[in-house]
C-alpha cells in the first residue's frame, strides 16, 4: 500500500547517531548483566557481544529501524528496535545450540542481559523522542507542508497533521484551482491559499518542504504535469492514495522489462520477505518444539487414554495460493469430519469428548502445528485456516475473502489476538475476521509478526469462544 511518511536517507546524521547509542545500548546492557549476575567475562563472551552486535545492526536494517520517525509512531519505532534485538538473541541461541556452546554461556545471565538490553533501546529513544517533540511544539525543527488537492483524502491528512503536534509540520495550507463554493461542505476546509501553480511555485522558491498531492487517480495528466515542474526542486512529494490505492490487497510498482506494472493481488512474501518469514517460522517452531516436547507427550497420553480414536487428526484447509494442505491437530471429539457441509463446532457440543473441551479452549489441540510450521504448510503467524467447505461458502458472501490465501495459515494471527477466534457463527464475525487478516497481509513486518507471537503468549491461548 502506498503510504505517505516521511523518510530520510538511511545514512543520515541522525541514523548514525541511532546507530552508535544502538551499539553503546548493548555494550552498556552487557556490563550491568554481568555486574548484576556476575559472570566472568572470557573470550566466549566477547565473541557474544560482537555477534549480537553485528545480527542487531542488519536486523534493524531489515526493519528500517533508523529511518525519519518524525510521522510515525514511537511505539513502532520502539517496537523495530526491540524486534531486531529479539532475532539478534535468537540467533545467538540456536548457533550456540547447534554448536554446543550452550554450557559456555550463563542463560540468567544472557537473559538479563537481553532485557537490559531492551530498558535501554527504550529508555534512551523515549528522551530523544520526548526533546525533539517539545522543540516542536515549540516551533523549532519545522518543515513546512502543503496538500495539493482539496480533496476528502487531503482533509483526511490535514486532521493529522493538525491534532499531533509533535511532527513538526507547519501546515502552509491547501492548493486547489477550484473555487472555494465548488468544495464539499463536508469537508473539513475553510480555505484555499491558492492554486496548483501557486503550490508548484512555492516548492520552487524553497518555501515548502514536503507537499502531498491528495488528487484523484483520474487526474493523472494533472499530477504528471505537476510532477514534471517539481522535478528540478528538492521538495519532497508524496502521493495520497484515493479510495482505488487504498483498498489494494498489496500495492506496489513491479517491472517487466522496461514496462512498469502495480502489482494488485499478490503475496508480501516473496524474495527477501520470503527468506525472513521462512526463517522466523523455522527458528520459532524449532525452539517451541524444543520447549513442549514431554507437553505433547502428555497431552498424546491423555487423548489415548480418555477416548477412543487415533491421537492425531488431519483435516484438508486450503494453504498458500489456495492449495489444500493437511493441518495435524490432537483430536478433540469423538466424530472428525471432512465432509462438505460446515458442522462447526458450537457450544456443548456432543461430539467434543471432556479432555477434548479442555483443549480446544486452551487451544493446546493446536500445538501438532508446530511441525505443520516446519514442513513449510503453515506459518507461526498468519490467517488461521478455515474448513474447505466454509471457505466454499463465504468465498461468494465476503469481499476479498480468499485473499487470505495470499499468506501460509498460521497458528495464531492479528484477528485472533483480536477477539476474533472460535465459532464464526454470523456473517458479521466472518467480515470481521476476513477483514482482520487482509490488514495482517498489507501491513505484514518482521516486527509485526513478533508483536502478535507476545500478544498471543498474554491472551491468545485461552477462549471463551472456542468450544
Amino acid at each position: 500500500m502506498v503510504t505517505s511518511r516521511t523518510f530520510k536517507p538511511s545514512g543520515s546524521s541522525d541514523a548514525n547517531f541511532y546507530r552508535l547509542f544502538d551499539l553503546l545500548c548493548l555494550f552498556l546492557a552487557f556490563q550491568l548483566s554481568s555486574l548484576i549476575y556476575s559472570f566472568t567475562f572470557n573470550t566466549a563472551y566477547l565473541v557474544a557481544v560482537l555477534f549480537v552486535a553485528v545480527a542487531y545492526m542488519y536486523c534493524a536494517e531489515l526493519f528500517s529501524a533508523y529511518r525519519s520517525w518524525r510521522a510515525g509512531k514511537f511505539r513502532s519505532m520502539v517496537l523495530c528496535a526491540w524486534g531486531a534485538l529479539t532475532i539478534a538473541f535468537l540467533c545467538l541461541f540456536v548457533i550456540s545450540f547447534m554448536f554446543k556452546f550452550t554450557e559456555t554461556y550463563s542463560r540468567i545471565g544472557l537473559g538479563i542481559w537481553f532485557f537490559c538490553s531492551m530498558l535501554f533501546l527504550y529508555t534512551w529513544r523515549l528522551t530523544v523522542f520526548l526533546y525533539k517533540r517539545n522543540r516542536r511544539k515549540l516551533g523549532m525543527n519545522l518543515r513546512n507542508v502543503a496538500i495539493v488537492g482539496a480533496t476528502e483524502s487531503g482533509a483526511y491528512l490535514f486532521t493529522e497533521i493538525d491534532n499531533n503536534d509533535e511532527l513538526g509540520f507547519k501546515f502552509k495550507g491547501f492548493y486547489d484551482d477550484r473555487k472555494p463554493e465548488r468544495l464539499s461542505d463536508k469537508l473539513a476546509i475553510n480555505s484555499v491559499e491558492g492554486s496548483i501553480q501557486t503550490a508548484v511555485d512555492a516548492a520552487k522558491a524553497g518555501e515548502i518542504d514536503i507537499l502531498y498531492i491528495a488528487l484523484p487517480l483520474k487526474a493523472e495528466k494533472r499530477i504528471a504535469d505537476i510532477l514534471k515542474q517539481l522535478g528540478d526542486t528538492t521538495v519532497d512529494v508524496h502521493i495520497i492514495p484515493d479510495f482505488l490505492l487504498s483498498n489494494l490487497i498489496h500495492a506496489r510498482i513491479e517491472h517487466v522489462g522496461e514496462v512498469d506494472t502495480l502489482s494488485v493481488f499478490e503475496s508480501p512474501f516473496i524474495g527477501a520477505h520470503e527468506f525472513i518469514k521462512r526463517t522466523e517460522d523455522i527458528i520459532v517452531a524449532s525452539l517451541i518444539l524444543l520447549l513442549i516436547s514431554p507437553l505433547l507427550v502428555v497431552i498424546a497420553a491423555a487423548v489415548k487414554i480418555t477416548s477412543k480414536g487415533p491421537v492425531i487428526f488431519k483435516q484438508d484447509r486450503y494453504g498458500l495460493d489456495g492449495k489444500k494442505i493437511k493441518v495435524w491437530k490432537f483430536r478433540s471429539m469423538s466424530v472428525t469430519e471432512n465432509s462438505n457441509i460446515v458442522t462447526q463446532a458450537t457450544k456443548n457440543d456432543a461430539r467434543v469428548t471432556p479432555f477434548g473441551g479442555f483443549l480446544r479452549r486452551t487451544s493446546l489441540d493446536e500445538l501438532p502445528q508446530f511441525i505443520n510450521v516446519l514442513k513449510g504448510d503453515m506459518s507461526i503467524v498468519g490467517p488461521r485456516p478455515h474448513a474447505v467447505a466454509h471457505n466454499e461458502e463465504y468465498r461468494k458472501k465476503v469481499d476479498f475473502y480468499m485473499f487470505r490465501h495470499k499468506a501460509k495459515p498460521g497458528i495464531t494471527g492479528w484477528a485472533q489476538i483480536n477477539g476474533w477466534r472460535g465459532e464464526t457463527d454470523t456473517l458479521n464475525k466472518m467480515t470481521k475476521r476476513v477483514e482482520y487478516d487482509l490488514h495482517y497481509i498489507k501491513h505484514w513486518s518482521l516486527w509485526f509478526d513478533i508483536k502478535i507471537i507476545f500478544l498471543t503468549i498474554f491472551k491468545g491461548f485461552k477462549n471463551a469462544n472456542a468450544y
